[in-house]
């Protein structure tokens, strides 16, 4: 299994960058003066750090052909997959919080409120799941949600003849925080993602820059639309 992940992306501060000629970006993560430019980060929540998200940025900046420095990146002459990398990293940077879980456990903890079977884990890269899933948790509170995912954790295990005794199972009890403490996080995280001023973006471990998912659109959209 692999982590799908969910982050919130600050448009003023993503705007910002993306404004911005090459040339500043390299000064600005070179010199570590951008980090006073980044949305504050939500303690509850981890986000990638300043230091590994400046040096990715330089890696690629070393790494690309064609660069023309004096230009922001969405007028560069390169190729849409150069600069989904690029626009993934800004975004990165742009992020107050991220929440990330086993794409195998996302069926527990959406299926249920969307009271329908997901077919694949790529939907889980849908913006139109999440906005379907977020509008409908938002009629609930926090715990009742959690408890509802716990119960129907708790059935399907049931349905399976497999035990909710904890002296048969010693797991039983740790997954059951865990689920727990999963669902009352998502349901604060996708509360802040319907704020205005944040933008969800929507991956998965291992999946291509160009993929990822912004405000409705995959990266490698937003770069076409740019060229």
């Amino acid at each position: 299994m692999v982590d799908v992940m969910l982050r919130l992306v600050d448009k003023a501060t993503l705007g910002r960058l993306l404004e911005m000629p090459l040339s500043r970006l390299v000064s600005g993560f070179e010199t570590g003066a951008f980090r006073d430019l980044r949305p504050e980060s939500d303690p509850r929540y981890h986000r990638g750090f300043d230091v590994d998200l400046e040096g990715d940025f330089l890696e690629w900046i070393d790494k690309a052909d064609g660069l023309n420095l004096g230009a922001p990146l969405a007028d560069q002459g390169i190729s849409v997959k150069s600069q989904c990398v690029a626009l993934l990293l800004l975004a990165e940077w742009s992020v107050s919080a991220e929440w990330r879980c086993w794409d195998g456990r996302l069926f527990l903890y959406v299926e249920p409120i969307l009271g329908g079977r997901i077919e694949s884990v790529t939907e889980f890269l849908s913006a139109d799941l999440w906005h379907r899933f977020s509008a409908a948790i938002s009629a609930s509170d926090r715990e009742s949600y959690s408890e509802s995912v716990i119960l129907d954790w708790m059935a399907r295990r049931e349905d399976l003849d497999e035990t909710l005794d904890p002296s048969q199972d010693p797991r039983i009890l740790p997954t059951m925080e865990s689920h727990k403490s999963l669902t009352e996080s998502l349901f604060d995280f996708l509360e802040m993602a319907r704020t205005e001023a944040n933008a969800l973006l929507i991956g998965r471990e291992f999946l291509s820059a160009d993929s990822w998912v912004l405000g409705g659109q995959t990266l490698g959209e937003r770069a076409g639309v740019s060229e």
